[in-house]
């Protein structure tokens, strides 16, 4: 009886070691970040998780070098990571490559965290934007004033520790979250908690080889084979649930950004987005002035639909977009209503200022180029220069349309009427007229006045009447 039992619980025991044991299909996803943490990376390492788990494969990879990015795009994947089935390894490389920031926490919350040599990771400390944060940047600079005052021997020292602490509340608080935060991921899968609380709190960073050393990281391989050879057969926490890896001869698979996230990644980019506003803008107000187009309305409509999907996904600062519309606002009615720069010249600073303010951000990846801004600003004070001299060379032009063309012309008397009324032919129509002098068919007499449908008019001497007959237009000759 003893012995059937221990045949059992030794059976019992090699079904839960092989359930245990995780390959999937034999095949590995993996995924490439080379740049800055933001919404199009969220979306592709979701949509590639999401694909990766369709097709069962048994390991996801994600090969990264990046300086930091967005706070809400890390966010989002680290709860991907964490909720995958699928074990991740996340691994830094190529040589020279680095987990910064936003890097760091990614690299903590993976199921392995690899490096290859000569790649470094941390610099995680939040730094304030507009009303979320980001990781990275450097020590708030009351920990660095705390850190360089003295002990209580002073009071004004202390006074200043106050005062300081009050005003930088908020960059306190920034930073504990992040270090609660980190220290959470740190402690779910056995990690150096204490230097990843140094990376939030002094913007510490360390190199592979003392990474690995420090429990900081789980491996350090020169490339993915050597990677997949090295954590064959290692235990991982996956979703609370314990895996060993089988990682010998698995197949490689790339994970490709489609064209959705290709054109996500595009839109996204600050510049990008800028210049699609910018375009948008200027489509839709050729269009207004100028009914019927179709063509700037509809490309300027389509491309400020995109710019704002973009914002809406990017640190943008809403007083910098109010700064920009004003001051397209202002040089267009400079435009149209001189008012000898004032107009224009306020455009212009408010356009320059509200395109610089516009990426609430200090991430060099989410920033807008001043020389794009530059090139807006001096493209569209051309076309303000262009559209004033415009309006200005047309207010010199004479009227050419209206009963206002007709002072002045010459035309040939048609019919008399009575009390100096007759009717005449000019422009090739037949109007009444008035003069003071009686009139004859056949004279030829000058518009001087116009006063409803009754021209006011005065003949004109024999000469001049020659004159006119010689000027006026082969219609009118023929009539």
């Amino acid at each position: 009886m003893k012995l059937v039992r221990l045949l059992l619980l030794m059976v019992l025991h090699g079904a839960l070691a092989a359930n245990l044991a995780h390959s999937g299909d034999g095949r590995t996803a993996v995924l490439t970040v080379a740049d800055a943490i933001g919404p199009a990376t969220q979306d592709y390492i979701e949509r590639s998780f999401e694909q990766a788990t369709a097709d069962n494969v048994g390991l996801i990879v994600i090969r990264i070098d990046t300086p930091g990015g967005l706070d809400g795009a890390m966010r989002g994947i680290i709860k991907t990571i964490t909720a995958s089935p699928i074990p991740v390894v996340t691994y830094v490389s190529p040589t020279g490559a680095r987990a910064a920031s936003a890097g760091t926490y990614i690299l903590y919350a993976s199921h392995i965290a690899a490096m290859a040599p000569g790649t470094n990771l941390g610099a995680a400390t939040p730094v304030q934007i507009g009303g979320i944060s980001f990781p990275g940047g450097e020590q708030p600079e009351t920990d660095k004033k705390q850190e360089s005052d003295g002990g209580p021997d002073s009071d004004a020292k202390d006074d200043s520790k106050i005062a300081l602490g009050q005003g930088d509340a908020m960059k306190h608080k920034m930073v504990n979250d992040a270090s609660a935060y980190i220290r959470s991921l740190a402690e779910l899968h056995g990690r150096n908690a204490d230097w990843a609380e140094k990376a939030v709190r002094e913007a510490a960073s360390m190199q592979a080889s003392e990474a690995l050393k420090a429990n900081v990281i789980d491996v350090v391989a020169k490339d993915i084979d050597d990677l997949l050879m090295q954590i064959d057969g290692r235990e991982v926490l996956v979703q609370g649930e314990k895996y060993i890896l089988r990682t010998q001869d698995l197949t490689l698979i790339e994970m490709i950004p489609d064209w959705r996230n290709r054109l996500l990644s595009v839109i996204t980019n600050p510049n990008v987005a800028y210049i699609l506003m910018m375009v948008g803008m200027y489509g839709l107000v050729l269009e207004f002035y100028n009914p019927g187009g179709l063509v700037p309305g509809t490309v300027g409509a389509i491309c400020l639909v995109l710019a704002l999907y973009s914002f809406q996904l990017l640190p943008v600062n809403y007083a910098g977009v109010a700064l920009i519309l004003l001051g397209v606002a202002l040089m267009v009615a400079e435009a149209f209503q001189p008012s000898f720069g004032m107009l224009g010249i306020g455009g212009v600073v408010a356009f320059v200022i509200g395109s610089i303010i516009l990426m609430d951000t200090d991430i060099p990846d989410f920033k807008i180029y001043l020389s794009v801004v530059a090139t807006f600003a001096v493209m569209t004070v051309l076309i303000l220069v262009v559209m004033i001299g415009m309006v200005l060379k047309a207010r010199t032009r004479p009227v050419v349309s209206g009963v206002e063309e007709l002072i002045d012309k010459v035309a040939t008397v048609i019919e008399t009427l009575d009390s100096g009324h007759a009717n005449v032919r000019v422009h090739s129509e037949l109007w009444r007229v008035h003069a003071q002098t009686p009139l004859q068919k056949g004279q030829q007499v000058r518009v001087t006045a116009v006063d409803g449908l009754t021209l006011e008019v005065e003949p004109l001497p024999v000469a001049d009447s020659v004159a006119g007959d010689l000027d006026s237009s082969p219609a009118e000759q023929s009539s």
